[in-house]
C-alpha cells in the first residue's frame, strides 16, 4: 500500500508542479503596431508597376484576384486552402452518429483567406498597405472563426515577394 502510494505521488507530483508553470500572458498588439508592419513605402513613382507586382505575387501565391481598381489603388483577393484534419471528421461523424443524428457532424474544412492591398502615391514614393484575414469554415461551410492576420513575418514575406517584383520591372526582365 505504501509503495503504490509513494508511486502515485510520484506521478503526481511533476504534473502538478508542471501544471502551475506561469503561462506568459499573449502580447496584445494595437492596430498602430500592426499597421506599421502592414505598410511599406517603394523609392519609385510607377504606380502601375507597384499595383501589378502586388498582384503577381497574390496570384503566384494562389490567390484569386477579386477586384482590381487602379484608380483607387485597390487589390482584393482570395485563397481557399482545404484545412480537413481526416481524423478530426472521421471522430466527429462517428460521434454524431452514435448520438443519433449523422447529418450533425461538425469539423473544420476550410480556410479562407482574403487580402486587400492599398497601393497610394505619396510624393516621390508609393506606398502600399496590405491586409489579411483568415476565416475558418466547418464541413457546412458555416463560419467557426474570423481573425486578422496579425504576424509579422507573414507581411515581411509578402513584401518581400512584392521587392523582387518590382526590381524585375524597375529592370525590365
Amino acid at each position: 500500500m505504501k509503495k503504490s502510494l509513494i508511486y502515485g505521488l510520484a506521478l503526481i507530483a511533476p504534473m502538478t508542479l508542471f501544471g502551475c508553470a506561469a503561462q506568459t500572458p499573449e502580447v496584445v498588439q494595437t492596430q498602430l503596431e500592426i499597421r506599421e508592419f502592414q505598410t511599406k513605402s517603394y523609392e519609385t513613382t510607377d504606380f502601375k508597376m507597384v499595383m501589378k507586382s502586388a498582384m503577381n505575387v497574390l496570384q503566384d501565391d494562389g490567390y484569386i484576384i477579386q477586384q482590381a481598381n487602379l484608380d483607387l489603388g485597390l487589390l482584393t483577393a482570395r485563397k481557399n486552402v482545404d484545412t480537413t484534419d481526416k481524423t478530426s471528421a472521421f471522430l466527429s461523424g462517428l460521434s454524431a452518429a452514435l448520438n443519433g443524428a449523422p447529418n450533425n457532424s461538425r469539423y473544420e474544412k476550410s480556410t479562407v483567406i482574403d487580402a486587400s492591398v492599398n497601393i497610394s502615391a505619396y510624393g516621390e514614393s508609393v506606398r502600399v498597405r496590405a491586409n489579411f484575414n483568415k476565416k475558418k469554415l466547418n464541413n457546412k461551410e458555416e463560419t467557426m472563426s474570423v481573425e486578422q492576420v496579425a504576424d509579422q513575418e507573414f507581411y515581411q514575406t509578402f513584401f518581400a515577394k512584392v521587392d523582387k517584383g518590382i526590381f524585375i520591372g524597375k529592370e525590365g526582365l
